[in-house]
């Protein structure tokens, strides 16, 4: 029996991309992908309170999120989850959620797949579920591409259109990462997935050596191997089509950041520091021309 009136609060962590390759389009029409993702310490607060029937929601936002971006809440995909666990477990009860946003909308670090991450894990909590990880995973794919990995947590290879999710150390013994910072900046503009898909072209990939790279990058927590592995297969076509995403990466560039790269399918990019006071330098130089925040990425597990 579930008791209205429970609460939960849950932060639901943002997600770079430091390596995204593009393998080919599958017969479904989705592209086939390989992406080591990661959650970083920028994230929306979801407030969950048990209901007796209905999912509603409601919105608060910070410096940097466009509220007139978010679309009809029926689709919205934090809705979307609640809904589908309700049909999936039969509960009678309902959900209130609110969401205070930090992340960007549209922006290529997973906000709506955070928060719908956000509202799988804690509506298993708030529901009594239980429900082994893996199957909240699946639940997750049926949403989105990137909900499975925000699911799992931690540091993942994401292989298939998103839903083949696995830890990136899983099975190897623990790793000591000391995480990496990094600044993030938004231009303001929104390269929506489909669009930025339709324009993407089979070229020269990237081949195992980025995968390793990297993984053996965050393994050492060597920001400068990083750096140098960071891959994303859809930036060159975002770059051309959105000028002032290229602008915003060349600043990022320009403001003394080791390596540079697009995030997801944009229009978010970030720049890697050296630790946390170079950060802090970086979002000096950058100013307030557009929004930038100093993020750490989170434990690897």
């Amino acid at each position: 029996m579930v008791r209205a009136g429970s609460v939960i609060t849950i932060e639901a962590p943002a997600k770079i991309n430091l390596t995204l390759e593009v393998l080919g389009k599958r017969p479904d029409g989705y592209h086939a992908l390989r992406s080591i993702v990661m959650p970083v310490t920028l994230t929306d607060t979801l407030f969950l309170t048990t209901t007796y029937s209905q999912v509603a929601m409601t919105l608060t936002v910070g410096p940097g999120v466009d509220l007139s971006k978010i679309g009809a809440m029926d689709r919205n995909l934090a809705v979307r989850a609640a809904r589908l666990m309700q049909s999936r477990y039969r509960i009678n009860a309902g959900a209130r959620i609110h969401i205070h946003k930090r992340i960007p909308i549209g922006g290529g670090l997973g906000g709506g797949s955070a928060d719908a991450a956000g509202v799988i894990r804690g509506l298993d909590r708030l529901w009594g579920l239980d429900r082994p990880c893996g199957e909240l995973m699946a639940l997750g794919a049926e949403l989105g591409s990137d909900v499975p990995a925000l699911v799992h947590g931690g540091a993942v290879l994401m292989e298939g259109r998103g839903e083949l999710v696995r830890g990136l150390f899983e099975g190897e013994a623990p790793v000591a990462c000391e995480g990496f910072w990094l600044v993030i900046a938004n231009p303001g503009v929104m390269c929506p997935t489909p669009d930025v898909f339709k324009k993407w072209r089979a070229g020269l990939t990237a081949g195992p050596l980025i995968l390793h790279n990297m993984a053996s990058s965050i393994r050492t927590s060597d920001v400068s191997a990083a750096a140098d592995a960071l891959y994303n297969g859809l930036q060159g076509g975002v770059f051309e089509s959105y000028p002032s995403v290229a602008q915003t990466a060349a600043q990022l560039q320009q403001a003394g950041c080791l390596g540079v790269l697009l995030s997801g399918s944009g229009a978010s990019v970030f720049g890697l520091a050296r630790d946390e006071a170079h950060g802090q330098e970086i979002s000096r130089k950058l100013g307030s021309g557009f929004w930038h925040v100093l993020v750490r990425t989170c434990p690897v597990v």
